[in-house]
């Protein structure tokens, strides 16, 4: 598991499952639907890596979860704005980010970390 370190203290971060790796469509995205919070898109890219991020470009919110996944960028459906997924940053020319969570791949299960930290509440990255 990963760990942080907030106000000198190692705390570890809490991973939950989400789905399976095949719940994904290849190339494809999933919504993690979360009542009075953005929702959560999970991507998987043509070699199984899985990607979690906002489901809102940083531009106009469009709903990145509709757009269209290649190598390990997605493009916004609304205005073509390409998001690199491992940052969350969009692609020059275009400047802004999207939150990014931690996500892996075990055994065939993909598992989330939900954790907001003090020091990361207010960033976007």
């Amino acid at each position: 598991m990963s760990a942080a370190r907030m106000g000198g203290v190692l705390e570890q971060a809490t991973w939950v499952r989400i789905c399976r790796l095949d719940d994904i469509p290849a190339l494809g995205a999933r919504v993690l639907e979360r009542t009075g919070q953005d929702n959560i898109a999970l991507f998987r890219t043509a070699t199984d890596q899985v990607y979690a991020v906002v489901d809102r470009c940083p531009h106009k919110g469009g709903p990145l979860s509709q757009g269209i996944v290649a190598g390990e960028t997605v493009t916004c459906p609304l205005h073509s704005w390409n998001i690199a997924l491992a940052s969350g940053e969009a692609c020059a020319p275009d400047v802004g980010c999207v939150r990014k969570y931690p996500a892996r791949v075990e055994a065939g299960e993909v598992w989330l970390s939900l954790d907001t930290l003090p020091d990361s509440a207010g960033s976007m990255g």
